[in-house]
C-alpha cells in the first residue's frame, strides 16, 4: 500500500507538471531578441461549421518550408485529448525583421490533389496555426459565385506587432488566390511585416474575445431574470413550507393531546405517518451512494475550474482548462471517497469495497467509454481528436494509480468518522405499505416536473456555452458561469424539497431516489436542448460530427445530471431530517 501511495503523489505530481508546462506555453519566456527566430506552428485544419471535426494541416497537400528541425515543443496530454497536433512549418521568421514575398514551394495538382483541395474548399476548412501560442485561423479558399468554380489562396501575410520584446498581435490576410484544376502549377509564398504595438503583453489575447456577444444586454437580462427567480423561490418556498409545517405541527401536537381510541377513530394523514420508514434505506443504495459520492466530487471540480479560471485566465494557454480539469478531478477523488463511503455505510451497506470501485470508475468509466467509442470513427476519418495509444495508457494510469487509492483512502475515514446511523426516527422492521394517490402525485411525474425551473434558470446561459464550444467562440465570462451555478444550485434544491414534501404528505417514503432523480432530471432538458441546437444552430453533417456532437453532449448532460442530483439530494436530505427531529414520535 505504501509503495502505491508513493506512486499516486508520483503522478499527481507529473499531472501537475504537465498542466504547469502547458500554462507557461511553446516559447517559454516569450521573450526574443532581435533577429532571433520566432516558430509558426501549424496546428489543424477543418470545416469551419464544427471545429471539433480537425485534422492534421499536412494531411491536404501543402507543401513544408525549408526549415525542418525544432527541438522546443513537448505535447502534454491536454494536447492529446483534444487532438492538437503541432507541426513545424519550415517558415522561416526572424523577429522585428521583415520579408518580403517569399516562396515556399510549388506543388503540380495531380487529379487526387485537385480533388483534397477541392473538397476543402467545397466544405469551407479553415486551418490554425501558432505563433507565440497565439492563435492564428485562414481560410484555404473560397468558390466564385460568378463562374462556380473553386479558388485556393496561395499567400500569407503575417503582420505582427510587438511590444518591446514580446509578440503582442498578430494578424493573417490571405491572398492571391489560384483556381483548382488538374495539371495546374501552384506557388505558396508567405511574407511578413513587424509593427510597434502599444498593446500591452498581459492584453494581448483581448481581440480574440467577443464581449459584444457575451456581454449583451440579453446574457445581462437572462442572469437578472435567474436571480429573480431565486428569490421568488426562495421565499416562496420558506413562505408555504413555514406556514404548511407550522400548521402540521400544531395538529399532530393536538393529535398527541387525545387518547389512543380517539386517535384510531381519528383522520390522522400526512408525512408524520411515514416516520417509521422515510429514513429506510432505498434500492440500490451501492449504485445511489455512488452516485452521490461522485456528485460531490464533480462539485468540486466544476467550482475549483471556474475559480483558476476566473483568476488565472486559463482560456489563454493551450490546453491548460483540460489540464487543470485533470488535475483538479485527480486531486478530489478523496471527496468522493469520504462522502459515498460515510453516506453507504450509514445506509448499512457492507460491501463497501465494490461501492468504492463503482464510486471511483462510474465517470471515468463513463467518458473513457464515449472517447473509445468516437475515437474508432476518428481513426476511420484520421482526424486528429483520434486519442494516441500511449494517451490512453497514460490516462488509464492516473485512473488505476491515482484516482482509485485516493478513493480508497477517502472512503476507509468516511466509513469511520461519518458511517455511523444518526437518523432521528428509527426504521420500522416492516415497510409500510404506499397509499393510493393521485397521478401527479406519482414519483415519475415529479422527477419529470422537477428539472422544468432549473433549467430554466441555466437557459440562457447553455446557449452561450454551446456556442463557444461547437463554434469559435472562446467563453471568458467565468464571472458569470460562477453566478449561474449559485443560482442553479439555489434553484434545485428549493424547487426538490417541495417536490419531496408533496412526496412525503402522500405518505409515499421514497424520497431519496426521487429528489436525486427530480433534480437530475435537468440533465434530460439540457440534452433535448442540444438536439434543438444541433439542428437549428449548427450546420454539422456526417457520422463523426454527429457522433462526437451527441456522444459529447451526453456526457456533460451527465455530469450536470449527477451535479444536479446530489445536490437536490443534500438540501432535501437536510429538510427531511429537520422537519422529523422537530416532531415528538411515540
Amino acid at each position: 500500500m505504501a509503495k502505491t501511495g508513493n506512486f499516486s503523489w508520483l503522478l499527481i505530481v507529473l499531472v501537475s507538471a504537465n498542466c504547469y508546462v502547458s500554462s507557461r506555453a511553446d516559447e517559454h519566456t516569450h521573450k526574443y531578441n532581435d533577429q532571433e527566430e520566432v516558430v509558426l506552428w501549424m496546428n489543424t485544419v477543418g470545416p469551419y461549421h464544427n471545429r471539433q471535426e480537425t485534422y492534421a494541416y499536412f494531411s491536404l497537400p501543402f507543401c513544408r518550408g525549408t526549415k525542418d528541425t525544432i527541438s522546443h515543443y513537448h505535447e502534454t496530454l491536454s494536447e492529446a485529448l483534444q487532438g492538437v497536433e503541432l507541426e513545424l512549418s519550415g517558415y522561416q521568421m526572424a523577429f522585428a525583421q521583415n520579408k518580403k514575398r517569399n516562396v515556399i514551394c510549388g506543388v503540380e495538382l495531380t487529379e487526387e490533389k485537385t480533388k483534397a483541395f477541392t473538397y476543402a474548399v467545397m466544405n469551407e476548412y479553415w486551418y490554425q496555426m501558432y505563433i507565440d501560442g497565439l492563435p492564428i485561423w485562414g481560410k484555404v479558399g473560397e468558390r466564385d459565385e460568378r463562374d462556380g468554380k473553386y479558388y485556393i489562396f496561395t499567400h500569407k501575410k503575417f503582420d505582427i506587432g510587438y511590444n518591446g520584446q514580446q509578440i503582442v498581435d498578430i494578424t493573417l490576410t490571405t491572398d492571391a488566390r489560384q483556381e483548382l484544376k488538374a495539371g495546374a502549377k501552384i506557388e505558396f509564398s508567405y511574407e511578413v511585416n513587424w509593427k510597434t504595438s502599444k498593446v500591452e503583453f498581459k492584453n494581448r489575447f483581448d481581440k480574440y474575445l467577443d464581449p459584444n456577444f457575451f456581454q449583451h444586454r440579453i446574457h445581462w437580462f437572462s442572469i437578472f431574470n435567474s436571480f429573480m427567480m431565486v428569490i421568488f423561490l426562495v421565499g416562496l418556498v420558506s413562505m408555504i413550507l413555514m406556514r404548511t409545517l407550522r400548521k402540521d405541527y400544531a395538529r399532530y401536537s393536538k393529535d398527541e393531546e387525545v387518547d389512543d381510541m380517539e386517535r384510531d377513530l381519528g383522520d390522522e394523514y400526512g408525512w408524520k405517518q411515514v416516520h417509521g420508514d422515510v429514513f429506510r434505506s432505498p434500492p440500490n443504495a451501492l449504485l445511489f451512494s455512488a452516485l452521490v459520492g461522485a456528485g460531490y466530487q464533480l462539485i468540486s471540480v466544476v467550482f475549483c475550474v471556474i475559480m483558476f479560471a476566473i483568476v488565472g485566465e486559463l482560456y489563454t494557454e493551450r490546453g491548460s482548462m483540460l489540464s487543470t480539469a485533470i488535475f483538479v478531478y485527480a486531486a478530489t477523488s478523496p471527496i468522493n471517497g469520504y462522502f459515498g463511503g460515510s453516506l453507504y455505510a450509514r445506509l448499512g451497506g457492507r460491501l463497501w469495497i465494490r461501492q468504492m470501485l463503482v464510486s471511483a470508475f462510474t465517470v471515468p468509466v463513463a467518458v473513457c467509454g464515449t472517447a473509445f467509442m468516437i475515437n474508432f470513427i476518428a481513426i476511420g476519418y484520421h482526424a486528429s481528436r483520434a486519442i494516441p495509444f500511449g494517451t490512453m495508457v497514460a490516462v488509464t494510469c492516473i485512473c488505476l494509480f491515482v484516482i482509485l487509492p485516493l478513493t480508497l483512502v477517502g472512503t476507509v475515514v468516511g466509513r469511520n468518522l461519518d458511517g455511523q446511523p444518526d437518523f432521528p426516527c428509527r426504521v420500522n422492521a416492516v415497510p409500510r405499505p404506499i397509499p393510493e394517490k393521485k397521478w401527479y402525485m406519482e414519483p415519475l411525474i415529479i422527477v419529470l416536473l422537477g428539472g422544468v425551473l432549473p433549467f430554466g434558470s441555466i437557459f440562457i446561459e447553455m446557449y452561450f456555452i454551446f456556442t463557444s464550444f461547437w463554434a469559435y467562440k472562446i467563453y471568458y465570462v467565468y464571472g458569470f458561469m460562477l453566478l449561474v451555478f449559485t443560482i442553479l444550485t439555489v434553484v434545485t434544491v428549493c424547487v426538490t424539497i417541495v417536490c419531496t414534501y408533496f412526496l412525503l404528505n402522500a405518505e409515499d417514503y421514497r424520497w431519496q431516489w426521487t429528489s436525486f432523480m427530480a433534480a437530475g432530471s435537468t440533465s434530460i432538458y439540457v440534452y433535448a436542448y442540444s438536439f434543438y441546437y444541433f439542428f437549428f444552430k449548427t450546420k454539422m453533417f456526417g457520422l463523426f460530427q454527429t457522433a462526437f456532437y451527441f456522444g459529447y453532449m451526453a456526457l456533460f448532460s451527465g455530469a450536470l445530471g449527477i451535479i444536479c442530483g446530489t445536490v437536490g439530494y443534500v438540501g432535501t436530505n437536510l429538510f427531511v431530517r429537520k422537519i422529523y427531529s422537530n416532531v415528538k414520535i411515540d
